[in-house]
């Protein structure tokens, strides 16, 4: 699935081939020549990843990395570093600060797809378009389709996201406000209570499997998606 990527960049001819390969891949890029207009960015919406250089203008990757990670709202959001530096204690630097990769110029725009396809995988499992089974629920990304067995279920674009996200992170609970974030974006302002109104409709299309008892409610603190319920016969 599409991913947005921030990359954060100041050479030209390197910030179009890098562009032009996330596009070529499908991905949605929002670009920036410093930290100031990537800050900007990141406030209007969070990226799904963050591909950053090193060396920029004004406030450097390094620092622009280290604000990311303290602040609350962007602490989770992947970053791959970008750098000519390649001396051992650069790229521990690097990493302490929280990247969850490092490239080190020159490389390989089938690398850095590589790279950049594994952090998602790791960090962001719902931008790819690795299928999902899971308590013989079945849902492709690729094809649009949830099924279970020969059966199968038809969701609305919503509840398609809502659930994918939720099977990608299957056993951590969720709240209304984290899964807006996730499935309808930080930047889309509507009420928690909306949440409430998508899971209704996901179980009640999950009912005909019997896997509608897979989205669990945890009172007072939100939503998550479990196959241990499944054997235990636990209800929320």
């Amino acid at each position: 699935m599409a991913a947005n990527i921030l990359l954060v960049e100041d050479e030209p001819a390197i910030q179009e081939l890098i562009a032009a390969n996330l596009t070529r891949a499908g991905h949605t890029v929002l670009r920036a020549q410093d930290a100031e207009i990537a800050t900007r960015i990141v406030r209007d919406a969070l990226p799904d990843l963050v591909l950053l250089d090193w060396m920029l203008p004004g406030q450097s990757g390094i620092e622009f990395a280290r604000r990311l990670r303290g602040e609350e709202r962007t602490r989770n959001v992947p970053i791959i570093m970008l750098t000519a530096r390649s001396e051992e204690h650069d790229k521990v630097l690097g990493l302490e600060i929280g990247a969850d990769d490092y490239v080190t110029k020159p490389f390989s725009p089938r690398e850095l797809m590589a790279r950049i396809k594994a952090v998602l995988r790791r960090r962001a499992p719902q931008t790819t378009e690795d299928a999902v089974e899971m308590a013989g629920l079945r849902l492709d990304p690729v094809t649009h389709r949830i099924s279970s067995g020969a059966q199968l279920i038809n969701l609305g674009p919503t509840e398609f996201r809502l659930l994918h996200f939720l099977m990608t992170h299957a056993e951590r609970v969720h709240s209304r406000a984290q899964l807006l974030d996730q499935v309808w974006g930080d930047h889309v302002f509507v009420e928690e209570r909306t949440v409430d109104v998508h899971i209704r409709r996901l179980r009640s299309a999950l009912e005909a499997t019997n896997h509608d008892r897979l989205i669990q409610t945890v009172r007072g603190s939100g939503y998550r998606f479990s196959v241990e319920v499944m054997a235990t016969g636990e209800l929320e």
